[in-house]
């Protein structure tokens, strides 16, 4: 099993989450879920373009290995470490998602204020877990260059979604209104 495309999921899941936290909190209105949906497609779209980093990494890792079989072997024993760590966390991301989107308003607000908060500050552990997870599951030092790659792509993107689409006003020089 190739551990690749569940990795891309969680890739775009995250892209997606972290497209809505860059919206978070930018708007008062009570129903948001129009804007909601359309925070979590501009992270998606960041973290899509921005996963083609550690892709191409890997890429240019199998074709300047003197053993391209031997070093997929290792990338994939390395991405299957990746996976544990990365679900558990993306599992705990959607169930605080899920409560914040189902529950009624106050419920909802403390699914964001225990889970959603909370798991915001974990990513950055996380991806260390998972590093950690590729090394010892065999992954060796490729798997882990593929894997910070991965993981500073992933971070990057709510700054690049908060900059590029919500700033405050006095920020930019102009109204958000006028940011679409």
């Amino acid at each position: 099993m190739t551990p690749a495309l569940p990795l891309a999921v969680l890739g775009a899941v995250d892209a997606a989450f972290s497209g809505f936290r860059a919206y978070a909190g930018y708007d008062a209105r009570i129903r948001k879920h129009r804007a909601n949906t359309r925070a979590a497609l501009r992270g998606l779209a960041v973290g899509t373009v921005l996963l083609l980093a550690p892709a191409v990494t890997a890429v240019l890792h199998l074709l300047t290995a003197a053993d391209p079989q031997r070093a997929y072997a290792t990338l994939t024993a390395g991405g299957l470490g990746y996976l544990p760590p990365l679900t558990l966390y993306a599992t705990a991301v959607l169930l605080s998602l899920a409560a914040y989107f189902l529950l009624p308003f106050r419920a909802s607000t403390l699914a964001m204020v225990i889970g959603l908060g909370p798991l915001t500050l974990l990513r950055p552990l996380a991806i260390a877990a998972a590093c950690l997870g590729a090394l010892l599951n065999g992954g060796g030092w490729a798997s882990l260059l593929v894997g910070a790659v991965a993981g500073a792509a992933m971070l990057s993107v709510e700054p690049l979604v908060h900059h590029h689409w919500y700033r405050p006003a006095h920020e930019t020089g102009c109204s958000r209104r006028s940011r679409g």
